[in-house]
């Protein structure tokens, strides 16, 4: 089974779209876990204690792991996520050429999908897009407000860069194996893409605290009903001010935001 077949299966054996976002920014971790030897797993670990039962997938973003420790905490965080029974999707935007990209392809043999970037064209991602038993998620239309710098710009053919990353993608999914990541601040964009990209899943940044659409990330996210709606801080962080309750109000949120998105599914 490729990534999206199992994602599939995930999705309906917990009734839930929700990625959760384990971005364990150490500025923000409790106090009471500065003590043991890795806070970020110490976070993470009790995160996925309380917001298992509502997650689709989890998606830690590789910015908040890069160090020793950090590296430690995220392999950690990878295998107590798959002996939870949940996929793992890292964010880590990565691309590059030759063996360079080859080399980062190769933490696929650890995670279950990874999101890259395409600014460079089909070659840096081939190494991804081989890999058929895993997710590849490629930037589209981003949901900060600096995306549009460069994704808005018209090119000769009168459409946008993001509208021909959506065709190219779309043309790319071979091993039926890409999705796309598509911001929910715009809802008209969102359903765009969606027109150019009808069977590819998008993984829709931008609910939580950038406050996007939930409904047209619902309406427009799915492909046959797979598709994921991330949340990272409006989850990890809904308890910070609740000391050692941080996770169970990470829980309520996980579960919150899984009955919300659950309103607009078929």
């Amino acid at each position: 089974m490729n990534f999206f077949d199992r994602l599939h299966d995930r999705i309906v054996s917990v009734d839930s779209v929700v990625s959760v976002g384990l971005d364990p920014d150490p500025k923000r971790i409790p106090d009471h876990l500065e003590g043991y030897d890795l806070p970020r797993w110490a976070f993470n670990r009790r995160i996925i204690d309380a917001t298992h039962e509502h997650a689709a997938v989890y998606k830690p973003n590789a910015a908040f792991y890069e160090d020793p420790d950090g590296w430690r905490a995220l392999e950690e965080t990878v295998a107590y996520a798959h002996g939870k029974g949940v996929p793992v999707l890292l964010d880590a935007k990565r691309a590059d050429i030759g063996n360079t990209t080859r080399q980062y392809a190769q933490i696929l043999e650890t995670v279950d999908a990874i999101t890259v970037n395409p600014y460079m064209g089909r070659d840096s991602l081939q190494p991804f897009l081989a890999e058929e038993e895993a997710g590849v998620f490629v930037l589209c239309r981003t949901s900060n407000p600096g995306g549009a710098d460069l994704q808005d710009l018209e090119l000769a053919s009168g459409e946008p860069l993001y509208e021909r990353v959506a065709a190219l993608a779309d043309t790319w999914n071979a091993n039926d194996n890409v999705g796309l990541v598509v911001g929910a601040t715009n809802p008209d964009e969102l359903e765009e893409v969606r027109e150019l990209a009808p069977d590819l899943p998008f993984l829709v940044p931008g609910i939580g605290a950038q406050g996007g659409d939930a409904e047209a990330a619902v309406e427009h996210g799915l492909a046959n009903g797979v598709g994921l709606v991330n949340s990272s801080r409006g989850i990890i962080f809904a308890g910070e001010d609740a000391g050692e309750e941080f996770a169970a109000a990470a829980g309520q949120a996980a579960a919150k935001l899984q009955s919300r998105l659950n309103k607009y599914r078929d």
